[in-house]
């Protein structure tokens, strides 16, 4: 080849750049284009009972301002458009946007779509970039000018017209503009500007497209910096970008362009659109609101948002699609859940030590603020530890064991995992607990139990075990039924000798069915380990009880 296939796209060469040290700290104006540059994207654009569904859902998040359709392109977008306005779908403070070329009978159209509405926003680009300019519309760079004041011309004319000059406002895009030689793009803005006449700054848009995303993120915004520095009207324009994902840059890249000046930013939920998609405001907006941003937009309800999303355009959104996923709230690996759950428990701590609401390891929103619960966030697979176990075990059934069982109870997961494969679900999990640790029977078998208290405020107990079938009756006393039982046990010849080390008990639920659970940890003479068992019973003292001879079980079962 005589050239190279790829370059590095040459820099802006802007001086003493500013917007690498600016924080944003308000929410730019959010313009969605999902009913227009995300509907025609779709293997299977919208129907118009469709797009109104999405429109109300819009509304509902909180958009004010939403490109609806292309009308001289679509007789359906042109009737959907009719409907919002004749139907009175539209709220007061929304302002719907249309798209149209710089040719006057698409432009006639456009503007006959608008009539009887409250406020309206004409959209109309032109190809600036020299690739579409010269070589797919075969003009030179004055001439494309000159489209661009002619179109805003007609377009003024044809507002006028109609009788709709202060509703219709307009709004204008030099395509691609980072593909634009930069001092090119200003001066057709500028005449652009001059054409349309004097305005204030909300009614006359400049939308900067990365058309095609081309350059990296800091670029873009070295361009929107240095258009707005030397652009003339700068104080009677609003400055919007819209960006598209080919090099999956498309957020940074609006962010980097909003520190830069922009005011306005063009997208869609999830990002739909041609080829990788438009910028995806829901991501977008969402980082803004994990630094402390008020967005204005709602996306509390995410669940249903999703939903409505992908039965309107026949696509999933990915699993680990930011915010949105299934599973960008679930943490698989063990270490994870340990350090979700002990952040959670310990936030109170943690919300004072950093001045801040919320900070949990691996978390950077809540997931309740969109929608989504707790009991979802930890999924158990054999890469799961002992910590997101027991965070599963206390948020979804009450089960608080033992710090020093979650590792049985890990080993014991574990083991079904690797019998099993892939991962489990809570209700399998609390299933593997309960059959591994609570009222466990096997060699031991208590078949009587009777207590006495006695004059020193002691408990006297009487009991029966039976050991492989064979019935000892014991006697013992201790300042509780488990000490009494505990103290008969170690001195049954019959019974292997250890020591009742770790005891604790607690009700699970809260009304008057509610039954209690207790742990209880033994350590067999001559061994490092505790071995544990559970007791369920709607008495705690037989709770405790249970627990105990779960626990001789499992000691037994482990030796045989």
């Amino acid at each position: 080849m005589k050239y190279p296939k790829y370059v590095y796209p040459e820099s802006i060469g802007i001086k003493n750049r500013q917007w690498p040290d600016r924080k944003i700290n308000k929410a730019p104006i959010w313009a969605s284009v999902d009913l227009r540059d995300g509907n025609q994207a779709l293997p299977v654009p919208m129907n118009p009972e469709t797009k109104l569904e999405y429109f109300k859902m819009l509304i509902k998040i909180g958009f004010k301002e939403i490109e609806v359709g292309f009308p001289s392109a679509s007789q359906d977008d042109f009737d959907f458009i009719r409907t919002l306005i004749e139907d009175n779908h539209i709220p007061d403070d929304v302002r719907i946007a249309v798209l149209t070329q710089a040719r006057g009978h698409l432009i006639t159209r456009t503007v006959e779509s608008l009539k009887g509405a409250g406020r309206a926003l004409l959209h109309c680009y032109v190809p600036t970039s020299d690739l579409h300019g010269r070589f797919v519309f075969g003009r030179n760079r004055e001439e494309v000018k000159q489209m661009a004041i002619d179109g805003t011309r007609m377009i003024k004319d044809a507002v006028s017209d109609a009788g709709m000059e202060g509703i219709v406002a307009y709004e204008f895009s030099p395509e691609e503009f980072t593909d634009t030689d930069i001092d090119f793009a200003i001066e057709v803005c500028k005449v652009v500007k001059e054409t349309w006449g004097a305005c204030n700054k909300n009614d006359f848009i400049l939308n900067l497209p990365a058309t095609v995303e081309r350059r990296p993120p800091y670029q873009y915004a070295d361009m929107i910096e240095y258009f707005c520095n030397n652009y003339p009207y700068i104080d009677e324009s609003t400055i919007s970008i819209h960006a598209h994902n080919d090099q999956g840059c498309a957020v940074a890249a609006s962010e980097m362009a909003l520190l830069a000046g922009a005011d306005r930013a063009e997208g869609t939920i999830f990002g739909h659109g041609e080829r990788t998609g438009n910028l995806d405001i829901s991501i977008l907006s969402l980082n803004f609101f994990s630094r402390g941003i008020d967005i204005g937009l709602d996306f509390s309800n995410m669940p249903e948002i999703v939903k409505c999303v992908e039965n309107a355009s026949g696509l999933d959104v990915h699993v680990r699609h930011p915010y949105a996923g299934q599973l960008v709230f679930t943490a698989f690996s063990g270490s994870h859940q340990d350090a979700i759950r002990k952040g959670i428990d310990t936030r109170d701590k943690s919300s004072e030590y950093f001045k801040q609401g919320w900070k949990v390891p691996y978390l950077h929103i809540d997931p309740a603020d969109v929608g989504r619960a707790y009991e979802k966030l930890i999924r158990i697979n054999s890469q799961s530890g002992k910590g997101g176990i027991a965070f599963v075990l206390e948020k979804e059934f009450g089960i608080y064991a033992p710090k020093q069982m979650h590792p049985e109870i890990g080993a014991e997961v574990q083991h079904y995992l690797d019998e099993k494969g892939g991962e489990i679900n809570s209700a399998e999990l609390l299933e593997v607990f309960e059959k591994s640790f609570v009222n466990i029977k096997g060699k031991y078998v208590m078949t009587k139990f009777s207590r006495k208290i006695r004059n020193d405020d002691s408990i006297e107990i009487a009991t029966n075990v039976a050991i492989d079938g064979k019935t000892v009756s014991l006697e013992a006393y201790g300042n509780g039924p488990l000490s009494a039982l505990t103290h008969a046990l170690q001195h049954c010849a019959e019974l292997p000798d250890f020591k009742l080390e770790d005891f604790s008990e607690r009700t699970m639920g809260n009304d008057a069915d509610a039954k209690a659970i207790a742990f209880v940890g033994i350590r067999p003479k001559g061994s490092k380990h505790l071995v544990y068992g559970a007791g369920v019973h709607s008495n705690i003292d037989r709770a405790a009880t249970a627990a105990l001879f779960s626990a001789l079980n499992r000691l037994a079962a482990k030796k045989g």
